[in-house]
Formats: C-alpha cells, sequence, structure tokens
C-alpha cells in the first residue's frame, strides 16, 4: 500500500512538472513573439490606415488598437486574446488572423507529412545499411548522399526540380496545390486535399492533388532524410559496439536479428526525438518550398504577411509554428518515456 501510494506520489509530482513546463514554455513564446512584433521598426497603425492617413486618424486608431497603452499592458492584452484564439484582424485579407491559419495550416501540414514519411521511411533504412555497412560502399553513398541534403539550398533544388520534371519532362504538375478547375470540387471537411478527395470519392482530383504534392512532398523528404539517416547511423554504431550485441552474436542469433530486433530497437528511443523534431522542423521550416512551389500553406502566408507588414498575421503564425513545436516536443519526450523504462518515475 505504501509503494502504491509513493508511486502515485510520484506520477503526481511528474504530471505537475509536465504542467509547469508547458505554462512556462507557452509563456515564454507568447513573451518572445510579443516583444519581437514591438521590436521590429513597422508601425501596425500604419499599416491598417496607410501612410498618407490624417494624424487625428492615427491616434484614434492607436487607442483603439491599445498602442497607446504601457507596455506591460499591452502585453497582458495580448496575452489575454492570444489565449482566446484572438490574434487579432489580417491587414493583408481582412479576415481574422486565426481563420486564415485555420485555412492554410492544413496545406502545410499535409506538405510536412509527406516529407516525414518519406525521411523517416527511406533514412531509419539507409542510416542502418550504412552502419552495418561502415566503411564500405553503401556507407559512403548514404552520407554522400546525406550531404548534399544538407549543402545544397533547398530553393535551389526546387527550382532545379520545377524545370526538369515539370518543365521539361511533364511528369509532375506545376506549382500549386490543385488545378483551378478542381479548386470547387472537393469539399473542404479536413483541409487535407488528398484526404478530402478520396472521402468524396473524386479520384480525378485526388491524382491532380498527389500530382502537385509528389515533387515538394519529396524534396522536403530528402531534406528530413538527410538528417534522419545520419543520426540513425550515428546510434546505431553505437549500439552495434556495445557488449549485449557481442553477447547476442556468441549466442548464434542471426545478424538480421541482432540488427532489427536489438540493436535497432534501443537506437530507436532517441531516434522518435530526432524524427518528432525534424517533423517539427517541416512545419516551421517549409517557407522557402512554399514560394517556391506557390504552396498556399502557413508558410507562404507568414511571407507575404511579412512583406506587407501584416504584423498581426506575423505574430499569429509564429505563435501558432511554435505552439505545434511544443507539442511535438512534449509528445516525442513522452515517447520516450514510454520507450525507455530507466526515464519513468519510480
Amino acid at each position: 500500500m505504501a509503494r502504491l501510494g509513493a508511486r502515485a506520489g510520484a506520477l503526481a509530482v511528474a504530471l505537475g512538472r509536465f504542467v509547469v513546463t508547458v505554462a512556462l514554455t507557452f509563456g515564454g513564446l507568447l513573451a518572445v513573439t510579443f516583444f519581437i512584433g514591438r521590436v521590429i521598426p513597422v508601425d501596425p497603425v500604419l499599416a491598417v490606415v496607410g501612410d498618407r492617413a490624417p494624424e487625428h486618424v492615427i491616434e484614434r486608431v492607436r487607442q483603439e488598437m491599445g498602442l497607446n497603452e504601457p507596455l506591460y499592458v499591452q502585453f497582458g492584452l495580448y496575452v489575454g486574446r492570444a489565449l482566446q484564439g484572438d490574434f487579432g484582424t489580417s491587414v493583408l485579407t481582412s479576415n481574422p488572423v486565426l481563420d486564415d491559419i485555420q485555412k492554410t495550416f492544413p496545406a502545410t501540414l499535409e506538405l510536412a507529412t509527406v516529407g516525414i514519411v518519406i525521411g523517416a521511411g527511406l533514412g531509419i533504412p539507409l542510416g542502418v545499411w550504412a552502419a552495418v555497412r561502415r566503411g564500405g560502399l553503401a556507407d559512403h553513398a548514404v552520407r554522400v548522399m546525406g550531404l548534399v541534403g544538407y549543402s545544397v539550398p533547398i530553393f535551389w533544388l526546387g527550382l532545379m526540380a520545377l524545370v526538369l520534371f515539370y518543365a521539361k519532362l511533364g511528369w509532375v504538375a506545376g506549382p500549386g496545390r490543385i488545378d483551378v478547375a478542381f479548386e470547387y470540387s472537393v469539399e473542404r471537411v479536413t483541409g487535407l486535399l488528398l484526404v478530402d478527395a478520396a472521402l468524396a470519392g473524386e479520384w480525378e482530383a485526388f491524382g491532380n492533388a498527389f500530382s502537385h504534392l509528389v515533387l515538394p512532398g519529396s524534396l522536403l523528404g530528402y531534406f528530413s532524410l538527410a538528417y534522419i539517416s545520419r543520426m540513425t547511423r550515428s546510434f546505431m554504431l553505437n549500439e552495434l559496439s556495445q557488449e549485449y550485441i557481442v553477447a547476442a552474436r556468441a549466442k548464434g542469433l542471426s545478424e538480421t536479428r541482432i540488427i532489427w530486433r536489438h540493436a535497432l530497437r534501443n537506437a530507436m528511443v532517441p531516434l522518435v526525438t530526432v524524427v518528432a523534431l525534424s517533423y517539427a522542423g517541416l512545419l516551421e521550416g517549409s517557407v522557402l518550398t512554399e514560394t517556391v512551389f506557390a504552396w498556399p500553406g502557413l508558410g507562404l502566408y507568414i511571407t507575404n504577411s511579412l512583406q506587407n507588414a501584416d504584423m498581426n498575421a506575423v505574430l499569429g503564425g509564429t505563435l501558432v509554428v511554435g505552439a505545434v513545436f511544443i507539442g511535438l516536443n512534449l509528445l516525442s519526450d513522452l515517447l520516450y518515456r514510454l520507450l525507455d523504462p530507466r526515464t519513468r518515475p519510480t
């Protein structure tokens, strides 16, 4: 009974730490986004009324937006509105920022998901293969592939891919998410075009959307593959040098079982964090890809808003991306604890 109470107490402490960590992290994110918005030399009032508006109009709008208040009061108002999902109105679209985010984020989610599926689905086996064949031709090939993925700018790869596979060969569709002919043929339920087209049975629209998605998705997949394969190789080399691997070989276990059921299983503990953070990086870092392919996602929305001094949209989008990154980071930490019993509270 005493042991059960001790375990319940340890679980309550761990849960309390988790809640405090989330609150502090999200509070820090709110503070950073707020003060960045105030440091940037862009007057949000002028972005609304224009630089030729009369002075009395500028002052009235400044008061309506609460920008005449002290900074700590502005921050309090900002936090209160943000916690209610109110990020203000976009100057560029005249819509509530949250509505714009709800329309654009599914496109980024769809693109990043395809990228991480390709990156993890190919990167992990390639990393394992390179570790097993250390110093061989396969190892060097995987390392060169990763080096190219790290070194070549992703926007340049995107442009070259468009020139080759779209303009020259015509294998895939061009920029955009779907052709105009299919734009309104699919009812938006989830916001994910492939899912919505499949649910509606619009297979021609599904094929068109897939044709638009395959090139930018593969590009992001290659970008994440370079990182995941490198980290997988590093983790596997560490595991293959452990004593339990020597013992397993001495027992006569097959090499396939040793590699995939023992070494990779232990390497998956830190690898889960790598994949989760790579996915978060694709969700927040696909700005250049979305710009090159005119992909109507959150990255392109934030970029266009920044170019038009639409700070409400910029800060709202940044806050959402940061919240997603925090969520995935916490999820990876939870999975880490589930996979590794040593990290669980006792």
